[in-house]
């Protein structure tokens, strides 16, 4: 029942519209076609008008839009009332309710007011013109129209109000956890920099007084050294500490290839065709090497899009027992022979060796740029 739903949703259009469109369009022909032969419309007419509304309503824009779908409300509105003129009975008008709540959700209020006003205006001369109705009968039969039509208005209106308030909270929403996770990230950050800066201070003094006790001292210089080394693996375990805290809001809620798919997703838009494929059976990895090819794939990606000149990157995440590889590979024009090896890509080298892995860079054989991570599924101390 739900994916039946599903169907019948269209992006801005609320289900209840769908399902009020064909009850009333279906009443509408059973009702007609069951009259008494002499209050029967027009078959042929009548009939190419139903079907116009229905092929209508499959493709109406629901909001705002441009090329070829933009003047379909306005259409759609006239059919509704051509309806009318075709000899349906009065039942059609729900359609037409439905057709002003369409303009207005395209158009805007102002715009459908304008259009509402001119189509009633249209039908009043119409009246008076072509079926020779006095204007006070033209009036009156204009009223309810203008009634309904201000209604419907109304309720769209409120509608799109409430929608225009729910997306703002939504993004106020978004804003305020990024704030908020940024005050956090920064507050761990000062905090990151008084426990590290604190070790990095007393590891400096210890060094400082085993040079100083060198000669003189040497027993208490090397308890100056030792004493160096135990804050040096403090020091890093308590930098480890706060790198995995501070991982990328990226990867937030989402983990392993899921992550890199959706890091691949987002160089979209940029002229790159980027690809990204898992083979093998995927493992779960450990926050360290995930966070290392997080940062690898962003690399090779960036690299294409800055330098590259390429047109396609592809990315492949392998699973190979306790070991994963990730391959990025660009069509550009490969490696500058006379540029040295850049800082990004030293650094990516130290992260794979840190969780005891490898990263290779260099030119493919048929031309283009490949980065490629070897890591063990669960990271080990570097040797």
């Amino acid at each position: 029942m739900q994916r039946r739903l599903a169907r019948l949703r269209v992006p801005g259009r609320p289900v209840l519209f769908t399902v009020v469109f064909w009850v009333v369009l279906v009443a509408t022909g059973v009702v007609a076609y069951a009259a008494e032969p002499s209050a029967r419309p027009w078959a042929e007419p009548f009939s190419a008008n139903l079907a116009l509304v229905a092929v209508l309503w499959l493709l109406l824009p629901w909001r705002g839009c441009a090329g070829w779908r933009r003047p379909l409300p306005v259409v759609f509105l006239l059919a509704t009332f051509a309806l009318g003129f075709t000899g349906s009975a009065e039942i059609h008008q729900l359609l037409t309710l439905l057709a002003i709540a369409n303009v207005a959700f395209v158009y805007g209020m102002r715009v459908a007011t304008v259009i509402v006003g001119c189509l009633v205006g249209a039908l009043s001369v119409t009246a008076v013109a072509g079926y020779g109705r006095s204007v006070p009968e033209a009036i009156v039969q204009a009223v309810p129209v203008i009634v309904f039509a201000t209604f419907v208005l109304g309720m769209t209106s409120a509608v799109l109000e409430a929608r225009r308030r729910r997306e703002e909270a939504q993004r106020l929403l978004a804003r305020v956890r990024e704030l908020t996770v940024a005050q956090e990230r920064a507050r761990m950050g000062a905090e990151m920099h008084d426990s590290v800066g604190h070790h990095l201070t007393v590891i400096k003094l210890s060094l400082e007084n085993a040079e100083r006790f060198r000669s003189r001292r040497p027993e208490a210089a090397w308890d100056e050294v030792r004493q160096a080394k135990e804050l040096t693996v403090e020091a890093l375990a308590d930098a480890r500490r706060w790198v995995r805290a501070l991982r990328p809001l990226a990867l937030e809620g989402h983990v392993g290839s899921a992550a890199l798919e959706r890091l691949a997703a987002s160089f979209d838009g940029t002229g790159l065709a980027v690809s990204f494929e898992v083979a093998g059976s995927e493992t779960a990895l450990e926050p360290d090497v995930e966070l290392v090819l997080y940062r690898v794939l962003q690399e090779g990606l960036t690299n294409a899009v800055r330098h590259a000149g390429a047109r396609q990157v592809s990315g492949t995440l392998t699973f190979s027992g306790e070991a994963v590889v990730l391959a990025v590979a660009d069509d550009g024009q490969g490696r500058d022979r006379g540029a040295r090896g850049g800082f990004g890509l030293s650094s990516l080298a130290e992260r794979a060796r840190a969780v005891g892995g490898t990263l290779v860079a260099g030119d493919r054989p048929g031309g283009g740029f490949e980065l490629r991570a070897e890591l063990p599924v669960r990271a080990k101390a570097a040797t």
